[in-house]
């Protein structure tokens, strides 16, 4: 990693303020920053496995930081880890990346939440903590995340990320939990389109959109189908949409830029078993394109399977113990981080966690 890579990372991060008393400090918080975040990229899991990361690559880093008291131990990273503040953390993330490249393709962004599993400790009644992350589908790049506060949920977090996110012209995508009204609203006002799931979580909403495509004299006609095979299964998506909903948007006026329903089913055939499911969204799209309607819910499951697994599989999120303060969502931060150099990363044929070697 060159030293322009490394000055453009920490001045980036160079407005969070350092919570260290003075007289104790002998390492610089954008030293300790940087060295965490190689370290998270080779996979260093724990702070002892980044102090010896550090002093394995120690006259590297002397090089680029200079520093004056050699490598931090564990103990200090942990600490500075904890009192850092998690949400001037998420704000100079999302700005790192905003500066880091420009969203190309569709621009389709999910967004979503994931617990931190093992964060959660009972002998403080400390809760699990949640993140809710934005994840711009083309360019396969985490744009933001914003921590749950305790005693709230994902909906109260969700209008802060979007406010920090450019998302002009871009379609949002969301499961049920994000299927509100101030939060459609929101994304309009942003000048975004939206795709949200529909559940039961809306009153009449879900109920009242299922039956429109139940219902021989309403449904529409297939407006696109894809087959998907492989592993031994079979899978059939059709997709049907309609923007003829003026009854359904004088029911529910609240609803800001509605323009379609969608319906999308699955079909799988696999070992001789059938199942089929289908899933209600609205939208402030049109349905002239059930094609691209389509691929926008498809989109959305890129969260899960680009975001989420590789951080469970390749970082072990979920076997992270890190508890104290706000360690275990700074550290999370640290790991998008990490999968977004690793993301941008187009000469190097490696995995995801590279490992300690």
């Amino acid at each position: 990693m060159n030293h322009s890579a490394s000055a453009s990372i920490i001045e980036h991060f160079s407005s969070i303020p350092d919570p260290r008393l003075n007289r104790r400090k002998q390492h610089k918080l954008g030293d300790i920053l940087f060295i965490t975040l190689c370290a998270a990229i080779c996979g260093a899991n724990d702070w002892v496995a980044v102090e010896m990361f550090g002093k394995a690559k120690e006259d590297c880093f002397t090089e680029l930081l200079e520093l004056e008291n050699g490598i931090p131990s564990h103990d200090t990273l942990g600490n500075v880890f904890v009192v850092i503040d998690t949400q001037l953390f998420s704000e100079c993330f999302s700005r790192w990346v905003a500066d880091l490249t420009e969203l190309s393709g569709e621009n389709i962004i999910a967004i979503d939440g994931k617990c931190l599993r093992r964060s959660m400790d009972k002998a403080s009644n400390k809760a699990a903590i949640y993140m809710v992350s934005a994840w711009a589908a083309e360019n396969q790049l985490v744009l933001g995340q914003q921590k749950v506060d305790e005693k709230s949920n994902e909906i109260t977090a969700i209008p802060k990320l979007l406010l920090r996110l450019n998302i002009t012209g871009a379609v949002i995508t969301m499961d049920a939990m994000g299927c509100q009204t101030a939060v459609a609203h929101q994304i309009i006002e942003q000048k975004a389109d939206y795709m949200l799931s529909l559940k039961g979580n809306q009153g009449n909403l879900h109920k009242e959109v299922k039956l429109f495509f139940e219902s021989d004299n309403t449904c529409p006609e297939i407006g696109h189908e894809s087959n998907d095979v492989g592993h031994g299964r079979i899978e059939t998506r059709t997709i049907r949409a309609s923007s003829d909903i003026k009854w359904l948007k004088e029911e529910h006026p609240k609803w800001s830029g509605l323009q379609s329903i969608v319906a999308v089913t699955a079909r799988r055939e696999c070992n001789n078993k059938v199942s089929e499911e289908t899933r209600y969204f609205i939208s402030s799209l049109d349905a002239t394109n059930p094609k691209y309607l389509g691929q926008v819910v498809r989109a959305h499951w890129g969260i899960e399977n680009n975001l989420h697994w590789v951080l469970d599989y390749a970082f072990d999120e979920d076997s992270q113990r890190t508890r104290t303060g706000n360690s275990a969502a700074n550290m999370s931060i640290i790991r998008y981080l990490s999968l977004n150099l690793l993301k941008s990363e187009k000469t190097a044929k490696v995995g995801r966690a590279i490992g300690l070697k």
